[in-house]
């Protein structure tokens, strides 16, 4: 069975995505960032024949117009953990990974890193510079709640999830940065993979 990589997003519709942006650039710009990332990292993402990739939309049952042709699921209700880990049961018989959709320098080539590292561990994440997580990628061999008691969007988060984690073999792939507030916004434009 072929690899999966899901791309969790908000659905981009104009006040309700990146509101802690939007609080420093203003409604329509963190729109267009939102949605302009996420269009680039499913058209790189759909390049690479070598995994599938899916849409995970919040809320369920939303529609979008984005102009990239990719399987689309909900995420399902509940905190994010909850709906990674509902997600994640659906691919219980292959490789899959969690992907979010505001990380401006992701890409194909962390999600092929990631899936190699599962070659020689149980779980793969992908560390943001401020303590939580930009991918999680899974194997076989999983813990039965992966992601219960985690403190999201806090400092917390990875330390939290990788306590579930005890007894499996864990790696990393490189840190990133998510871009919650004007701050965080990147000073260059989006690279392709091929420029990594």
């Amino acid at each position: 069975m072929r690899d999966t990589v899901v791309v969790f997003a908000r659905a981009p519709r104009l006040g309700t995505v990146k509101r802690r942006l939007a609080k420093d650039i203003g409604d329509r710009a963190a729109l267009r960032f939102h949605a302009a990332t996420l269009v680039g990292l499913l058209r790189d993402l759909r390049r690479d024949r070598r995994f599938r990739t899916v849409l995970a939309l919040t809320p369920d049952g939303a529609s979008d117009r984005l102009p990239v042709r990719v399987d689309r699921i909900s995420q399902g209700k509940g905190d994010i953990g909850k709906r990674m880990d509902t997600v994640c049961r659906r691919y219980l018989a292959g490789n899959v990974a969690i992907i979010g959709s505001d990380i401006p320098d992701a890409g194909a080539a962390d999600i092929r890193a990631a899936f190699r590292a599962l070659g020689r561990h149980d779980a793969v994440f992908g560390p943001a510079e401020d303590g939580g997580y930009w991918l999680v990628a899974l194997g076989a061999r999983r813990p039965a709640q992966p992601f219960v008691k985690a403190r999201w969007s806090t400092p917390h988060a990875l330390a939290d999830t990788l306590r579930n984690f005890r007894g499996h073999r864990v790696a990393r792939v490189r840190m990133l940065r998510d871009v919650d507030t004007a701050c965080d916004l990147p000073t260059h434009p989006r690279r392709s993979s091929a420029e990594k």
